[in-house]
């Protein structure tokens, strides 16, 4: 990323007894992307009438064997690879078992021992520009559990089982994070990078990635504290959130003479707060042992290259790509590769305005970056849209984006047209002709204009004349006024400059 990798600047505490640092890891549900579920055949739409893609087997009726989609299979392997982490070519499914009213079969099928993936890494960028690299500890593939909706009846709690075996990808960090800032950066990364590799959608609004968050606390360069684990949080905002309140609270709770007990704790958002769940269950209490329906899942070597032979550019190479080739400065090529829709969308626009200019892509990419970013972004947030709703497509910016390179309006004009544009969905070439924006490079009319001006401010050419080269900008002023906005401004100035010099 052209930037070292820093140690990282721990967010310290301020406590009774001094200061405090703040440990933290991560464990990412991310929903695998896929039609159907890990170990049956019923589909994985969401939003659909509750209890309405279940199977059998979801429904853990007597007689129902599981087996296994390869494609889940696939996707894990393709996140693993795309987390530089080592696949395992052996790995195991198990039985966890524990109790829930939406876990009809009082187990959940998951890997412990034998994972399918092993150890990677993320780098994360902060807003000072430090990068840091947190550790991935294992990616492990297992099955969803249903939901219990307490709010359909005053008395009885109901259970859906559409999520009940949905694919999940169990993502866990090692504790390399030590601020609530690190904590939604790496969230937020490796959300991209799900996304680019399409092996998550990264909706956390609809359930599809979470974090339990583990939170301990410790004096700077000390042991490791106790660690309390935040459940299923479900927003970068409230996973630093209830990273800061944690920290907090168990600082509060040591410096009173207490101790931290391993629990598991929910994140209230209303109020900001966490609260005690349960105890935290240690592996002895889940009973794994490898489920007996499912044999070990073996992968060959070839397998695992063919995967990775599909792997898409992936953001930091992207980023590097753009700086190093487009030319693109490193702040735009952040912005532009941190969603997949806007990195698709300008690798169109960057191609599209090639075509129309007959210019190498090198010499397009920092302007078309300035329009999409400095400007199309705008209209987009105003109106609370994303790219992907745009109504300016990547081929039409790229038409507005020629016309002012070549000359055809100016660079104030190509603002009124996008907005046109954006507010109607014409097309460039056609909002310039209705609204009469061709610039006027015709050195005729220009000089007859730049004349015009000189005549009838005899003052201002005095003080020019006298030494005040400020009002070269005055007379520019004036042939712009009069040409209502549409003269060339560099044919502009370099009349003025050879006539104002005569």
């Amino acid at each position: 990323m052209g930037q070292a990798v820093t140690e990282p600047a721990p967010q310290l505490f301020d406590g009774a007894t001094g200061k405090w640092e703040v440990v933290i890891g991560l464990e990412v549900h991310a929903q695998v992307s896929s039609q159907s579920k890990l170990f049956s055949g019923a589909a994985t739409e969401f939003g659909a009438e509750p209890n309405s893609q279940v199977s059998l087997v979801d429904a853990a009726m007597p007689g129902m064997l599981p087996v296994i989609n390869a494609y889940c299979i696939e996707q894990a392997v393709r996140t693993g690879l795309g987390l530089k982490a080592a696949v395992n070519l052996r790995s195991v499914f198990d039985r966890k078992n524990y109790f829930y009213p939406d876990l009809p079969a009082g187990y959940q099928i998951s890997q412990f021992k034998q994972p399918i993936v092993g150890e990677g890494e993320i780098f994360i960028e902060l807003a000072d520009g430090a990068v840091r690299r947190v550790g991935i500890e294992r990616l492990h593939l297992e099955q969803d559990a249903g939901k219990s909706l307490h709010d359909q009846h005053p008395k009885f709690t109901y259970v859906d089982l559409n999520r009940s075996g949905v694919a999940l990808m169990e993502i866990v960090s090692k504790p390399d994070m030590r601020s609530s800032e690190e904590a939604g950066a790496y969230v937020r990364k490796l959300r991209t990078i799900l996304r680019y590799l399409g092996t998550c959608d990264g909706n956390m609004d609809q359930g599809s990635m979470r974090a339990d968050v583990n939170v301990s606390v410790r004096k700077p360069g000390g042991a490791l504290g106790t660690r309390c684990e935040i459940k299923n949080v479900n927003s970068m905002r409230f996973i630093q959130q209830a990273v800061e309140y944690e920290a907090r609270r168990q600082i509060e709770v040591i410096e009173g003479g207490g101790t931290i007990a391993q629990e598991t704790r929910l994140y209230d958002a209303n109020t900001g707060v966490t609260r005690s769940m349960r105890s935290k269950e240690e592996a002895h209490d889940y009973r794994y042992f490898p489920d007996p329906d499912l044999l070990p899942l073996v992968l060959t070597q070839a397998e695992v290259d063919a995967i990775k032979a599909t792997l898409p550019e992936l953001p930091d190479e992207k980023r590097r790509r753009l700086e190093n080739e487009l030319k693109i400065s490193p702040y735009l090529a952040k912005v532009l590769v941190a969603e997949k829709e806007t990195a698709d969308y300008f690798e169109v626009l960057v191609a599209e305005a090639g075509k129309r200019t007959g210019k190498k892509p090198a010499e397009m990419g920092q302007d078309s970056a300035n329009l999409l970013v400095m400007e199309l972004f705008g209209l987009l947030n105003k109106d609370g849209r994303t790219i992907e709703a745009s109504p300016v497509s990547a081929a039409a910016l790229a038409g507005l984006l020629a016309l002012r390179l070549d000359g055809t309006i100016s660079g104030l004009a190509s603002k009124e047209v996008l907005a046109e544009m954006f507010a109607t969905g014409k097309d460039a070439a056609s909002v310039v002709d209705e609204k009469g924006l061709r610039q006027v490079s015709d050195t005729g009319e220009i000089e007859r204009l730049v004349d015009q001006a000189i005549a009838d401010n005899p003052k201002q050419l005095a003080q020019f004349k006298a030494g005040k080269e400020t009002m070269l900008g005055f007379f520019v002023g004036q042939v712009m006024k009069m040409s209502q906005g549409r003269a060339n401004p560099a044919v502009v100035n370099d009349l003025l400059r050879k006539k104002l010099a005569g």
